[in-house]
């Protein structure tokens, strides 16, 4: 089985950790032989082609990169359109060329800009689309996929919250069904090296004793960095350091923070000495080993919450915003702690509760890992994927899926 996967993106964010999971299990399929394009440069392809994936960029021109309507109005998304529409032709030529390169059997597509890319290209391979978003939060999209989705044999979500997103804005004709990310759990484990966070972030050894906490994301606005500063600066009395993990990885015009203004909002709130950002990190596992407390902060529905997951496996104390497909990953005050999305206040308390209690923190982290050994795990992921793409007709049809 020849399967290709389509992402926009080619630096490494959640939906791509995923797509080189789904390589790594091989979709499913024993043997299958993995492909890989992306709309742009950056590290993915090589993590990919490390796992043994061919890959290929085919670059979107900007004014293509910068369309999206996760923060903008509808008419401000067809202007984004337009604008684009003299560079389309060209571009996906050259995708189109790409992606027949690869003679796909299987194109799985993971990203809104790829399964609209995917839908249109004349190739007879089925189509899956792999959904890590919300569609109903994008007015224009969710509009071109419902009348694009004749093209799609199979929609996979990321969490039912998710999938019952898609029922609403997509035909009920169209095969969908929920599976879970996973994390490797051997990867992703309390033992092993500790990153340096101080030395990443430019700042002084902590003091001993003092309880490190983490805000591992990317710089997306709706990832809660806004609401994260405000509770650390809530915690003026305690001997805590904060570190923001992560950095603008889209192109996506107007969707996330930039580094300035970051950097701006610490000194707003008097936190310069207090809070580090480490940006982009390779070695994940280590960064979280560094910790005491990993926050989930997002201010919207969260599609899944990869960063939950894999700091439960690694055994920490995890904080999260119960939104969306997170209240999925586990249970308040058994796995993780709860804290209101948005609202400083709220994780400040939950954070307090868990710097008095260090006990506390070991206990809770060893039962987040057990949950996601259970729950999360690469084998768990392999199955539900095959069971998944066993629906998928040499024709391009899809059989019958309940919904």
């Amino acid at each position: 089985m020849r399967v290709t996967h389509l992402t926009p993106s080619g630096e490494i964010g959640g939906a791509e950790c995923v797509i080189l999971d789904c390589i790594g299990v091989g979709d499913g399929w024993p043997g299958a032989e993995m492909s890989v394009v992306t709309l742009g440069p950056g590290p993915f392809l090589a993590a990919a082609a490390r796992l043994g994936a061919k890959g290929r960029v085919v670059e979107a021109p900007a004014t293509l990169t910068a369309v999206g309507d996760s923060f903008a109005s509808p008419v401000a998304v067809v202007r984004s359109l337009l604008a684009a529409a003299w560079t389309f032709p060209a571009f996906f030529r050259r995708f189109s060329a790409a992606v027949a390169a690869m003679v796909p059997q299987v194109i799985h597509s993971h990203g809104i800009k790829t399964h609209v890319l995917g839908a249109l290209l004349p190739h007879r391979a089925p189509v899956v689309w792999h959904l890590h978003d919300y569609l109903g939060m994008r007015t224009v999209s969710s509009r071109l996929l419902n009348l694009l989705a004749r093209r799609c044999a199979l929609a996979i979500a990321v969490s039912e919250s998710v999938a019952q997103d898609a029922r609403r804005c997509l035909p009920a004709r169209l095969p969908l069904v929920v599976v879970h990310n996973p994390v490797d759990c051997d990867r992703y484990r309390p033992e092993g090296p500790v990153l340096d966070l101080d030395s990443l972030s430019g700042l002084p050894p902590a003091p001993v004793g003092t309880v490190r906490i983490g805000l591992p994301a990317t710089f997306a606005r709706w990832k809660g960095h806004d609401t994260f500063l405000e509770a650390i600066a809530l915690l003026a009395a305690e001997n805590v350091r904060a570190y923001v993990i992560g950095a603008p990885v889209y192109r996506t015009r107007g969707s996330q923070w930039s580094q300035a203004e970051l950097t701006r909002m610490v000194a707003d709130l008097g936190l310069q000495a207090r809070v580090g950002f480490s940006g982009l990190v390779d070695d994940m596992p280590a960064a979280y080993r560094a910790l005491d407390i990993v926050v989930h902060a997002s201010t919207r529905p969260e599609p899944f919450g990869l960063v939950i997951v894999e700091a439960m496996a690694s055994g920490r104390a995890v904080v999260v915003a119960p939104t969306g497909g997170a209240a999925e990953l586990f249970v308040d005050g058994e796995h993780a702690l709860a804290a209101e999305s948005g609202n400083a206040a709220a994780l400040a308390a939950a954070l307090r509760r868990l710097i008095a209690d260090p006990a506390g923190r070991v206990e809770l982290g060893r039962r987040a890992r057990a949950h996601v050994l259970e729950s999360f795990g690469r084998e768990r992921f392999a199955a539900d994927l095959r069971l998944a793409l066993s629906r998928i007709q040499p024709t391009g049809k899809a059989a019958g899926v309940a919904r």
